[in-house]
């Protein structure tokens, strides 16, 4: 018979006895993993920031690669095309471990964190590069012909028609994008970038709780995603009013 928890005086109220189908007892104990909830945290915030920075410079090339696709010659066009076949036909992680592992040969050396953010932006650069490509092209003809006979200078039009439809019509798409690149950071572990999965690696080395360890940093990953999604929700409906769902 399995004594529970809560009948043990000695027990503490934080762990959890279940048993497995050999019969034995396993205890999750908790309340022994909450102390490196902060070091945790302070990995979350790490993985935030390296998400943050790499969409923001990958936004900017995926700007000039749709306008190139747009409204560009054939020469940039091919090399653009080129340039997004093979980073959105690649995995990330081995375009990473190119950069880093690879370039020293060539004598460029790159830190873990260098590596993953230079990874990363080349990465998101390709797939915002299709995303404002299809914002571009869904902008109808009609209204830049009315801004047009109405007098307005190209800045103008830009300013009032051309970025209005593009941000409304790709803001869902690229909030969702952000937040697929801030799971993603998990994978800068691999190369010792101190984010929130290396963390819970080093956490799990030294205490030997699996279960707790993976499923508290799962419930911090699941957060993240809560708050981003709740942040860029509010920001595009109050700034761009744009309608779309939090989730």
């Amino acid at each position: 018979m399995v004594q529970r928890a809560d009948e043990d005086p000695d027990s503490d109220e934080s762990d959890v006895l279940t048993t497995p189908v050999d019969g034995s007892v396993m205890q999750l104990q908790y309340g022994q993993v909450l102390s490196y909830l902060p070091d945790f945290l302070v990995g979350a915030s790490i993985a935030l920031v390296i998400a943050l920075v790499a969409f923001a410079l990958g936004l900017l090339i995926g700007l000039a690669g749709a306008s190139t696709l747009t409204y560009g010659s054939r020469a940039p066009r091919i090399l653009v095309r080129m340039y997004v076949g093979f980073f959105a036909n690649t995995p990330q992680l081995v375009q990473i471990f190119f950069l880093f592992f690879a370039l020293p040969e060539f004598g460029i050396m790159l830190s873990p964190v260098q590596a993953v953010l230079i990874g990363m932006t080349l990465n998101a650069g390709a797939y915002l590069t299709e995303i404002q490509r299809a914002g571009f092209q869904s902008l109808p003809q009609a209204e830049i012909d009315a801004a047009e006979t109405l007098g307005f200078t190209r800045l103008q039009t830009i300013r009032h028609v051309i970025a209005p439809h593009i941000i409304k019509a790709l803001y869902p798409s690229l909030s969702n994008h952000y937040i697929i690149m801030t799971l993603g950071t998990s994978m800068a572990a691999i190369f010792g970038v101190e984010e929130l999965t290396a963390r819970a690696l080093n956490a799990n080395a030294i205490s030997f709780r699996s279960i707790e360890i993976f499923s508290m940093t799962a419930l911090i990953y699941i957060g993240l995603t809560i708050i981003a999604s709740t942040i860029l929700y509010t920001f595009g409906r109050l700034v761009f009013r744009v309608k779309a769902r939090a989730f």
